[in-house]
């Protein structure tokens, strides 16, 4: 009886050995939980570009979008556990949507593989302002709340300039907008006094005049505005940024996990890939699962000390 058992046991484990050395057999499906043409759609179409001229196979990208991103990502989260079914991990839907509810999955559901990208984040004074660098912004914000834009309420944007109020010990106004795109109109039109910008728009809008940066969200100044200070040199320990990575479902198999970690850091660290989404505007960064669990689960609990202040936890329950 005892060398049945451990027969079988040997005969299933060489099974799941063979399964792993055939993966993927077929291809492999992305679900990017926003519309095509974003720039989480378009990062994750070089990441399949890269996949499939590095490994040989297949990987094909479906939007699904609704919900804020929790619709497809919910369709990720709940597939099959074979490796067959990933997801675009975005910020929104994984570190926020949950904490403000009407979601069916939870951060705990989701199986983190690896980071590839960050969107950064500044903040830029908007036409009229009254102020134009980060000491005359926190000085006016000693007396008065700045008005700052942001693309909805809830979102990411919003949650940064909350999350840096509190950090600086200051306080503001967020003007929640329909879209990135809104927000932009109002601050250029001095209908704000600030706003969150990703660089690409921080650097158009600077040069011509219609915005003035003030402070990057990162540990250290970027190429891009060498001249613009962050929050932590200026003594607030603060930064935030979007990020882009691959997720699944809960429950694969060591093997295929393994694959799929390794893959993604092969294709984060190729210099044809990083080219192509360096000159689309993204910061390459490479994390693995462990590191981008780690980074959304601060991302989260940053957001849930925000939300709990602004009365917006679980408000879509």
């Amino acid at each position: 009886m005892k060398k049945t058992l451990i027969g079988a046991a040997l005969a299933t484990a060489t099974a799941g050995a063979a399964v792993a050395a055939d993966f993927p057999a077929r291809p492999i499906q992305v679900v990017v939980p926003y519309s095509a043409g974003g720039s989480t759609d378009l990062s994750v179409r070089v990441v399949a570009d890269a996949f499939e001229r590095l490994f040989d196979g297949q990987m094909v990208v479906r939007n699904q979008p609704g919900g804020g991103g929790g619709i497809g990502s919910s369709a990720a989260v709940h597939a099959r556990p074979d490796g067959y079914t990933l997801a675009a991990g975005a910020q929104g839907p994984l570190a926020i949507l949950p904490l403000i509810g009407g979601t069916d999955y939870q951060f705990d559901d989701v199986e983190f593989i690896g980071l590839f990208a960050r969107s950064l984040q500044l903040l830029v004074a908007c036409a009229d302002a009254p102020f134009s660098d980060y000491d005359g912004f926190i000085e006016y914000a000693k007396t008065k709340a700045p008005q700052i834009g942001n693309s909805g309420a809830g979102g990411a944007n919003q949650i940064s300039a909350e999350a840096f109020a509190d950090a600086a010990g200051i306080s503001i106004e967020s003007v929640p907008f329909n879209g990135s795109s809104e927000a932009r109109t109002a601050c250029i039109g001095g209908h704000i006094d600030a706003m969150v910008a990703s660089p690409a728009e921080a650097k158009a809008a600077s040069e011509s005049g219609q915005m003035t940066p003030l402070f990057v969200m990162e540990d250290a100044r970027i190429d891009l505005f060498p001249d613009t200070p962050t929050a932590v040199e200026k003594g607030v320990d603060f930064t935030w940024s979007s990020w882009k990575g691959l997720v699944g479902p809960k429950g694969m198999d060591a093997e295929t996990l393994a694959w799929l970690r390794d893959a993604i850091k092969q294709v984060a660290n190729d210099e044809e890939f990083k080219k192509t989404l360096t000159d689309m505007g993204e910061f390459v960064t490479f994390e693995d699962g462990e590191a981008f669990e780690a980074r959304a689960r601060k991302d989260m609990e940053t957001t849930h000390d925000v939300l709990e202040k602004l009365d917006m936890l679980g408000m879509n329950n």
